[in-house]
């Protein structure tokens, strides 16, 4: 059975047996701070499985996309050199939530895996927890079991936390035979591989107090995951997983682009693994939203393709040939995962750009790493040429691992991480985006109506409140109750942050007490309303009247019924490879990140801006009905990237059809209600995404006014007027010009004198005298410097470097060397370094930008061993 049949086969299985099939998730968790990436089948429906959440189902089924690189599950530097290790792999699970529990769970479990599938029986064994009774009496009695494969284990119990709900599992192992060592669950040697664990079958039946208590659920419910990649492994007779059918494919795609053949090397093998598994993650992690960065998800991602394209390097690649993968990895998982082909031009852009970014410095820090290893005297590779791989040449940590356990060594993690320690204190800290949300800490066993669709003001009861993560029955501020607190009402007129759109603020008041709230977030089904109590008290089941900040929310919705119409103008200029990649709808600005290769180009921004206005003026109606999530996909809504969607959803059409989005948020009724649009700044912020900030309203107008306020200012400076400003301007720009080439003049006169003292500095390389340095000059007087030098030296190579603004390189070989060194590999040497771009003749290059200033140094310093490379190469 192929794998894709497999996937099916399970689908419907369980969709015969009343489950709602879902989709998969990204892999990008939707509204949890507290995961970097899905990681589970479980994750879509964590809060419906916490109690915190309802849904039109209670049965769901789902082939979840998964990731497993960063954080707690980090199975990277396994990946490759093991049988099963995955960075992704794709989790079947099933799923009740307060419906059906351990008896169907395992009847049907049993029945899948025998019947659907055909596994022996014989072969089959469980693991259940020592005091689970109720799950052995029904493996070894309704489902017949042999009770010495029933092997109970402590390790089978099931957490979200310290705290919340939690339960026994059942997971279920094949037997994979005699040939393959390891022993049964439970033995000395069950880490072994013979007993291979498939399907894990959890249970949350309880709910864990903070001292420890286990109290039964009132609705128990069941999360099961079984791993697609090992089921394949076992139907198809394979003892790893990288033989099935699926990976088959992208080795054999890796294997031809290295120009190798399959089985003829042992050695190759780790490497084409690696490149097939890598593939996966990269182009799914970017189909679902994320981009190569330098923080959080993008780190990780980067570390990831940058660990494929070691290995591509090791396998002799030194052309761009990763992002090529991405089609044959469409054309076999596709069809089940359709956001890749959606999104196919933008993966492989994307990578394509990063494996730009990092072809140069690739090369160099292998050889430099390959120096090192060479010239060790012990064990371990020195935490400073760690950290100077990291940030010199974009060497992650664990890619230099990776090539250092090659040749039995480790690294010096402790020393690396210590440098890295001192670099962030000096003001390069990482983000800490995944830190726990009071939300995810909060339980309301209710749900909430939402008011704010009708009005500014609504009425309810407080059905929960909160001090810390304390649940409190009353805040008095006689009792000295006036710190931050959080409300929790059953009926609410207050929009939670979500969808980019930040929540509302206002006021909630009793008849005995009144609370402002500067803030309003959500917890599952429920809003929390964060802010202090102003006066008297409040109690839980107290009516109020909650009231939002009316004006406020009014330029809130200008904002957010603007970035829709901004979309749609998006897509109708630039394309329709536009997507969301985040947003902030706020009450003074919008911002809004999307997919494009390039800057917008002015003429773009400006038939954007009035493409925008021209529905504004038009002044339809707003119109939004609830339908379901397939109905308004097919009316042509646009899902966006990282929301999570129910079964009934909000349809908002403006401008006539102009735009069609699915959107939970609070807009105006009226196109016209906008006013007016203006386009403040357009910037990248990662590969392949930019981002534009704009204003609506009295506040486009402020800014307009602004604007010609400094116009007029500039003006006076210039004793000009509007008029004529740009003709004053223009004169000085004149001025200017002429007074720096004056200044050019004396500096290249300056040049000279330094050359003299740069001479006295060149060291000698093999008979030829190598200058390197940093100078107080660019342009021509750097290169008056360069020519001056080379007279001086005779048999020479010179690199200049000026660290300002942007770093300006230039560099020079004599004649008589140029065959063995050049001029341009010079620049291309430290350019890569410091980020700088250029080129020239085999005599003198140059090389100029960069963003990397402060490794100018010590790039430089590397110049004269890396001149007695390109010497004894060209011997």
């Amino acid at each position: 059975m192929q794998t894709n049949e497999i996937r099916s086969a399970y689908l419907d299985f369980f969709a015969e047996r009343g489950h709602r099939v879902c989709a998969s998730s990204s892999l990008v968790p939707a509204n949890d701070p507290t995961l970097l990436f899905t990681n589970a089948g479980m994750n879509q429906f964590k809060d419906a499985l916490a109690g915190r959440e309802s849904r039109g189902y209670r049965r769901a089924v789902s082939a979840q996309r998964c990731v497993r690189a960063g954080g707690k599950h980090n199975d990277l530097e396994n990946v490759g050199y093991t049988a099963r290790h995955h960075t992704f792999f794709e989790m079947l699970g099933n799923f009740s939530f307060g419906d059906y529990f351990k008896d169907d769970a395992i009847r049907w479990a049993w029945e899948f895996v025998t019947g659907t599938l055909g596994f022996d029986a014989d072969r089959l064994w469980v693991t259940i927890h020592p005091d689970d009774d109720q799950a052995h009496a029904i493996w070894t009695g309704a489902i017949g079991v042999p009770p010495d494969r029933v092997v109970r284990h402590e390790e089978n119990f099931w957490s979200m936390g310290d705290t919340g709900p939690c339960g026994p599992c059942s997971e279920i192992f094949y037997d994979l035979g005699a040939a393959v060592a390891g022993g049964p669950p439970g033995s000395a040697d069950e880490d072994g591989d013979r007993y291979l664990e498939f399907w894990n079958l959890v249970f949350p039946q309880f709910d864990r107090s903070e001292d420890g208590t286990l109290d039964p659920l009132d609705a128990p419910g069941v999360d099961t995951g079984m791993g697609l990649e090992r089921v394949a492994a076992i139907l198809q007779g394979k003892t790893s997983s990288y033989e099935i059918d699926l990976f088959q494919g992208l080795i054999a795609s890796a294997a031809e682009l290295a120009g190798i053949r399959r089985g003829e090397n042992a050695v190759t093998e780790p490497s084409l693994r690696v490149i097939a598994d890598h593939i996966r993650a990269s182009a799914f992690l970017i189909a679902d939203g994320v981009l190569p960065s330098n923080e959080d998800r993008g780190y990780v991602l980067r570390r990831i393709i940058r660990r494929a394209l070691r290995h591509g390097h090791k396998l002799g690649i030194r052309e761009p040939f990763f992002h090529r993968l991405v089609r044959p990895l469409r054309e076999a998982m596709g069809d089940a995962h359709p956001v890749l082909g959606e999104r196919q031009r933008i993966v492989e852009e994307a990578l394509a750009d990063e494996e730009q970014r990092f072809a140069t410095t690739l090369a160099q820090g292998m050889a430099l790493l390959s120096r090192c290893i060479d010239e060790l005297d012990g064990k371990v590779i020195p935490g400073d040429v760690v950290f100077r791989l990291y940030d010199t040449y974009g060497f992650p940590a664990d890619l230099t691992a990776d090539v250092a356990r090659e040749s039995g060594l480790g690294i010096d993690q402790v020393g690396f991480d210590r440098l890295m320690e001192e670099q962030r204190a000096r003001g390069r800290a990482a983000s800490g985006r995944f830190s726990a949300d009071i939300g995810q800490r909060i339980r309301v066993d209710s749900t909430v109506d939402f008011q704010g669709y009708d009005g500014p003001e609504g009425s309810g009861r407080v059905v929960g409140l909160f001090q810390g993560d304390d649940a409190v029955e009353q805040i008095d501020a006689e009792s000295g109750d006036e710190g931050d607190a959080i409300v929790v009402l059953d009926a609410t007129p207050f929009y939670a942050e979500a969808g980019g759109q930040v929540g509302d603020r206002g006021r909630i008041e009793s008849e005995a007490g009144l609370f402002d709230v500067r803030d309003t977030t959500r917890a599952g089904d429920q809003h929390l309303h964060h802010g202090k109590l102003a006066r008297g008290r409040l109690r839980v089941g107290d009516s109020v009247v909650a009231a939002i900040d009316a004006p406020r929310r009014r330029e809130i919705a200008c904002n957010h019924s603007a970035t829709h119409l901004l979309h749609a103008a998006l897509r109708e200029v630039l394309g329709s490879h536009v997507e969301q990649r985040g947003s902030l709808v706020a009450d003074d600005r919008l911002r809004f990140d999307f997919t494009h290769p390039k800057p917008v180009a002015d003429d773009e921004q400006r038939r954007i801006e009035a493409m925008v206005n021209e529905r504004i003026r038009e002044n339809s109606r707003v119109q939004t009905r609830v339908t379901t999530f397939d109905d308004a996909v097919a009316a042509g809504a646009m899902a966006l990237f990282g929301e999570k969607y129910g079964d009934s959803v909000r349809l908002l059409t403006m401008g006539d059809g102009f735009s069609v989005e699915l959107c939970g948020g609070t807009h105006v009724n009226r196109t016209g209600d906008l006013g007016l649009l203006r386009l403040v700044s357009e910037t990248g912020i990662a590969a392949g995404v930019r981002r534009i900030e704009a204003l609506t309203g009295a506040r486009a107008l402020d800014w307009i006014d602004d604007t010609h306020e400094r116009l007029a200012e500039v003006a006076s400076l210039v004793r000009g007027n509007r008029d004529d400003v740009q003709d004053k301007v223009q004169q000085l720009v004149e001025q200017n010009r002429a007074l720096r080439k004056e200044i050019d003049a004396l500096r290249t006169s300056q040049s000279a004198n330094r050359a003299s003292d740069l001479e006295r500095d060149a060291v000698l390389v093999d008979g030829v005298k190598v200058v390197a340095a940093t100078v107080d000059a660019e342009g021509k007087a750097q290169l008056a410097m360069l020519d001056s030098l080379k007279q001086r030296l005779g048999s020479c190579v010179i690199v200049l470097g000026h660290a300002g603004e942007r770093v300006s390189l230039i560099a020079g070989v004599s004649k008589d060397l140029t065959e063995r060194v050049t001029a341009g590999d010079a620049v291309r040497f430290v350019g890569a370094a410091v980020g700088a771009k250029g080129g020239g003749r085999p005599d003198m290059a140059r090389a100029g930008g960069g963003d990397r200033p402060e490794a100018l140094h010590g790039i430089l310093g590397d110049v004269p061993e890396w001149v007695r490379e390109q010497l004894s190469q060209g011997q």
